[in-house]
């Protein structure tokens, strides 16, 4: 993490105002749909000095960025250095334009992030996620290394042997990894008679799924990684928008904000920022950033914010992320965010994959189906599961039982990125 974490409040603010300033100053100059926000709302640069005034600007949102994607372009064409998009996980792909400059501060975040969870140019990190197919994140993780001057093995997704034939050859230490992937990892060295407690790894860079419960405690999934190996996990959230990460230290209290790359608001359903360990929609405006940078874009995402200092640092931390206002379900008269279906799933060591389906009724309420193999189609295993989802969730959901190699090619989709364990189909209103 930056030098400016473990500043007082009072400079790291006097930093970001600086910052934010000059970001005002060059979207206005050149962001067509920030001259359009600021004229509508009747502001002037001179309105918005510091992040105290930041409220004073409409939110940015999702929506925005697929209508007026090229409105928010600063730079020429030819000043693009990278293409990337965004993951699509609930619409189509959003793109994002990256200068020399801006894969730069991906480096500098990424480093930031490696030296916070313990890292040094000692290690070797390997990388089980992708690099190509627009993936801003497989980008951002090599570039990371390089700055830190770390070595580096491009393994991508999956294919244990593959994983595991790198790990004894380079002796990486550090794995960047789904952590959903880590039991099927595990469960091939055991088949295979490789001592992974023996291993060179010491520590997990968990990526794109949550490893812990708000009060930061191991939820399922994280119990039984750790239950089954002795690595320390790091929790990690970031997105293609704000092009940085929140990345947990050894406290493992929730990720540290990075007050050189993002300003950060965390805010209820009327738009007011939340206290101290409450829950909210996290908001981050970009510094630093060429190509497309972000006032106020609202990422969907809710998390708890928390502000006590935390090993030597003041800067804000993210607890994990609860679920998506996007994702809300509304089932049989409950409330809930997939993250939760998936922690009763992940209780069962039977369930090796899976997908949650959600459809709208008619009614405005959801309708939910979890697809399984049907290698475990039994009575036993199927009331153990359903009397799981009573006992957590007090609502039980359908079961489809499928051939797993159906299963698999549901979850695997060629086109992209990142394994589909959750979809939505057409909602009927």
């Amino acid at each position: 993490m930056s030098d400016l974490s473990q500043a007082s409040r009072e400079e790291i603010r006097n930093r970001q105002n600086f910052m934010l300033r000059e970001l005002v100053g060059y979207v206005l100059e050149r962001s067509v749909f920030y001259q359009r926000v600021f004229e509508k709302e009747g502001l002037k640069a001179g309105d918005v000095q510091s992040v105290e005034d930041l409220p004073r600007v409409p939110f940015t949102t999702k929506d925005d960025l697929a209508r007026y994607n090229e409105d928010f372009l600063c730079v020429p064409r030819q000043r693009v250095a990278d293409y990337v998009t965004t993951s699509g996980t609930l619409s189509d792909p959003v793109a994002f334009y990256l200068t020399d400059a801006d894969i730069d501060r991906l480096a500098k975040n990424e480093a930031d992030s490696f030296r916070l969870a313990g890292g040094s140019d000692a290690d070797v990190y390997q990388l089980m996620t992708t690099i190509d197919r627009r993936f801003m994140a497989g980008l951002a993780y090599w570039m990371g290394a390089r700055r830190l001057g770390a070595g580096m093995v491009r393994v991508g997704p999956g294919a244990p042997f593959l994983q595991w034939e790198s790990i004894q050859r380079f002796g990486s230490t550090v794995l960047i990894a789904i952590p959903s992937f880590i039991p099927k990892l595990l469960e091939y060295a055991v088949q295979n008679g490789i001592d992974y407690k023996a291993s060179s790894v010491k520590s997990i860079l968990c990526i794109g799924e949550p490893i812990r419960n708000p009060d930061f405690s191991w939820n399922e999934l994280g119990r039984r990684i750790t239950r089954d190996w002795d690595v320390k996990l790091f929790s990690t959230y970031a997105s293609t928008e704000m092009g940085a990460a929140f990345t947990e230290c050894a406290a493992g209290k929730g990720g540290h904000l990075n007050p050189e790359l993002l300003v950060l608001e965390v805010v209820d359903e009327d738009g007011n920022e939340v206290g101290d360990g409450e829950l909210g929609e996290v908001v981050v405006t970009t510094l630093g950033v060429e190509g497309m940078p972000l006032l106020r874009y609202k990422t969907g995402d809710l998390c708890h914010i928390h502000y006590e200092r935390c090993s030597g640092r003041n800067t804000p931390r993210l607890g994990p992320v609860v679920g998506r206002k996007q994702q809300m379900i509304k089932f049989k008269g409950t409330t809930l965010f997939p993250p939760a279906i998936y922690d009763v799933l992940d209780m069962l060591p039977e369930i090796e994959l899976y997908q949650v389906e959600v459809r709208g009724n008619e009614f405005g309420n959801d309708e939910v189906t979890i697809f399984l193999s049907d290698a475990i189609n039994n009575q036993v295993f199927v009331e153990k599961l359903l009397s799981l989802f009573r006992s957590r969730l007090r609502v039980t959901p359908a079961l489809e039982f499928i051939p797993a190699a159906a299963l698999r090619d549901r979850v695997f989709l060629a086109e992209k990125r990142k394994p589909e364990k959750l979809v939505y189909r057409t909602k009927v209103f």
